[in-house]
């Protein structure tokens, strides 16, 4: 707190003798007037700017706005929300009652707020330093964008504890890596919330305060501003005039510094010094980390194509015929769903027997260091590096295709014998042949029939799959209401609702959806087309739909084990549901909405979010369903908060087990408020509840379910507390 104290003193010092132009209430900037708030210095502005992996799509933000560096160079420090985007009618507000907003005009919804509303703010400045303040009439500092870092840190701010930095994505969903100061005053680089792949140097003492200083150092000081922990750029005390840094893209942190001369950022530091070691910098599926010849890392399929491209998918997740195991020396490999291994001490041929023996694994590592370590992998996400000084070994489970097995023994000729012994024995050599191909015979036009017949069927779902319109360029099989009767018997199997269960000539399991609401065919075919182009791992992936006359039909992938509401009503199910589960399915839902929210070309809401919607896949991960409804109803929907709300409510009802909610809010909340959190947890979990995880996120169920819309937070903010990098305050009753 006296850190704290200081450094605004000092921020407030710095202020008044800037001369900053204020920025009076009610002033906008936006998208197509291209206006921007500037600096007394002109160092940095406040503006929009498009994405460049999301043409036509905006956000707003602080970057460099010298003479002195080049448009392109202008590198962006901070945005406002973060990744969220706008379309081209957005502005960027101080609003009347002191409140800074991005307004979508297109959409009709607030897209970010500072929540500043009603704390008397009287103007905003820009300051040279880069930091957007607003004031109240004092003068003092009511909010300041160095309090809500992006993914960079500009000379003069701080990182305290329950402040992160986080990378921005290649894909549009919020991306897994973060910087964060722990609770020890420990500087970490994290991927989601459980892999620290980085760290500084171990604190002796706690209330510690990161900061990058001007002079191009990176410290941990203490509260009287002492360094306890530093590391500096190549340029350090050098005469530097732009400096920031940057948690990039690619997981690693790095010190930028502008060269006058090259007219470019130069990196003077980062924190791993070998990509390859940064936690899945080759994505997550079968893909390795290793320095071509020119020194630069890139990724690699360990069994095709080398590419430099992130997030490859290098392998099937099972095989359809045989397998073999492959020897890959000095490469290591770990599990990145979930991100840790099983642990086996034995020899390096049993790592590889292991792995071999075991259907459910993928991928061992043997650590060869004289630890006798073999590292099970029983998942497809994994990734690793590869390099001559690696001594561990690897061995990886991969897809062979079916071969004729071939006896290279001849048949020999039996030793001569009488003429009635070798009558006797022809005999019933004849016999036996005769036998044999009769019954070969009848093997055969079995085969052929069955053949035939499966031939046939395939035929028939490749012309249905060849037939449809235009929204079928994105892959899924456009089916008769004949052929969907066919793959359900006639809707014989119900799932819930107007959901059943089905079965493709190709033997895919699916679930069958009809769509009950009248919905023109256009509309239906502009439906299909949306969802079809929305991909994230915990949304049910679209397979194919039915569109024919007063027919609408949606057709998913399967989840093994239903939907979470069922899963919850009967106990010998939920004994699967353990804490953690729990926990991950919560993380599962909320990066789905999130990505609903911020990470598509347009913003979806879901609009009827509920347990039943939340189906669960064969290791009980969450995947929501039906988001369709949100699309139909788009003209019922404003902007995220019924979702959010939605979301508040399935957080109740894991946490409780109580799929009734009618008095649970108010009675839940009062056990947390008197200090008896764990009274209301599911009394059919059995495993340890971590009480801090448990008051995190009753705190940030109870903000989801406040009754004024406007007090409820963004879905990006609720995804970071879950994962636990962003602290949350403690909130008013709900139902208030």
């Amino acid at each position: 707190m006296a850190l704290h104290y200081i450094l605004c003193v000092l921020f407030a010092f710095c202020l008044y003798h800037a001369a900053a132009t204020e920025i009076p209430l009610t002033s906008r900037i936006s998208v197509k007037e291209n206006n921007s708030w500037v600096s007394t210095n002109g160092n940095f502005a406040v503006g929009f700017f498009e994405h460049s992996d999301q043409p036509g799509m905006y956000g707003v933000g602080i970057r460099f706005s010298s003479k002195t560096i080049p448009v392109g160079q202008q590198i962006v420090v901070w945005v406002a929300g973060a990744d969220v985007t706008v379309s081209d009618e957005s502005y960027f507000q101080l609003s009347q009652d002191g409140e800074m907003v991005l307004v979508d005009s297109s959409k009709g919804f607030i897209a970010w707020t500072s929540k500043t509303g009603g704390l008397a703010v009287v103007s905003a400045v820009i300051g040279d330093d880069g930091n957007l303040v607003l004031l109240n009439g004092k003068k003092d500092v009511v909010w300041q964008s160095f309090d809500t870092p992006a993914d960079t840190l500009l000379p003069g701010q701080n990182l305290t504890v329950g402040r992160t930095l986080r990378a921005a994505s290649r894909n549009s969903v919020s991306s897994y890596y973060s910087l964060q100061m722990n609770a020890r005053g420990l500087l970490q680089l994290k991927w989601e919330s459980n892999v620290s792949y980085w760290s500084s140097q171990i604190p002796s003492s706690v209330n510690l305060t990161a900061i990058f200083t001007s002079h191009g150092a990176l410290q941990l000081v203490d509260q009287n501003l002492k360094p306890f922990w530093s590391v500096y750029g190549e340029d350090h005390n050098d005469t530097v005039n732009f400096r920031f840094l940057r948690l990039d893209i690619d997981g690693n942190l790095r010190m930028y510094s502008w060269v006058e001369a090259l007219q470019s950022w130069r990196s003077v530091w980062q924190a791993v010094e070998n990509q390859c070691n940064v936690f899945a910098t080759c994505g997550e599926r079968g893909s390795i980390c290793l320095f071509n010849a020119s020194g630069s890392p890139e990724c690699k399929c360990l069994s095709k194509n080398t590419s430099s491209s992130p997030n490859l998918k290098c392998f099937p997740q099972t095989c359809k015929f045989d397998s073999v195991v492959v020897t890959y020396e000095h490469t290591y490999l770990y599990g990145i769903y979930p991100p840790n291994d099983s642990i086996n001490r034995t020899s390096l041929l049993q790592c590889k027997k292991l792995c071999k023996e075991n259907p459910l694994c993928t991928a061992s590592t043997f650590i060869n260091d004289g630890s006798a370590q073999c590292l099970i992998k029983t998942t497809p996400y994994f990734s690793g590096h590869s390099d001559s000084s690696i001594s561990s070994v690897s061995f990886v489970k991969e897809c062979v295709a079916p071969s004729l097995a071939v006896d290279p023994n001849k048949s020999r000729s039996p030793p001569s014998q009488s003429p009635v012994k070798r009558s006797r024995r022809l005999c019933i050599h004849c016999l036996l042949i005769g036998v044999a191909s009769c019954t070969g015979a009848i093997y055969v036009l079995v085969h052929l029939a069955v053949g035939y017949f499966v031939y046939r069927r395939i035929m028939i779902w490749k012309k249905a799959a060849s037939s449809s319109h235009g929204d079928n360029s994105k892959g899924f099989l456009l089916l008769s209401f004949a052929e969907i009767k066919g793959i359900t018997k006639d809707f014989k199997d119900p799932i819930r609702g107007n959901m059943f269960k089905g079965v493709l000539p190709n033997y895919q399991t699916v679930m069958v959806e009809k769509i009950q609401t009248t919905i023109s065919n256009r509309k239906f075919r502009a439906i299909v087309s949306k969802i079809g182009s929305i991909h994230h791992r915990n949304l049910v992936k679209l397979v194919g739909y039915c569109n024919e006359l007063e027919h609408r039909i949606l057709v998913y992938e399967f989840a093994r084990n239903g939907h979470l509401e069922k899963v919850l009503e009967f106990d010998e199910l939920s004994k699967n549901l353990t804490w953690r589960k729990r926990v991950e399915i919560c993380l599962g839902v909320a990066k789905a909405v999130c990505y609903m929210h911020t990470g598509c070309r347009e913003f979806l809401s879901h609009g009827n979010l509920n347990c039943g919607d939340i189906i669960l896949g064969k290791k009980f991960e969450a995947k929501v369903s039906q988001f369709w409804w949100g699309l139909v109803n788009a003209g019922e929907l404003h902007g995220g908060e019924k979702d959010v709300e939605d979301f508040g409510k399935i957080l109740l009802t894991v946490l409780t087990g109580n799929t009734r909610l009618e008095g649970t809010c108010q009675w839940t909340y009062d056990q947390w408020f008197h200090g008896h959190p764990e009274a209301v947890v599911d009394k059919r979990i059995h495993d340890e509840v971590d009480r801090q995880e448990l008051d995190r996120i009753l705190r940030i169920t109870f903000w989801c379910l406040q009754k004024d819309a406007r007090m409820r937070p963004k879905m990006d903010e609720v995804l970071r507390v879950l994962e636990g990098t962003q602290m949350v305050d403690p909130p008013p009753p709900p139902f208030a």
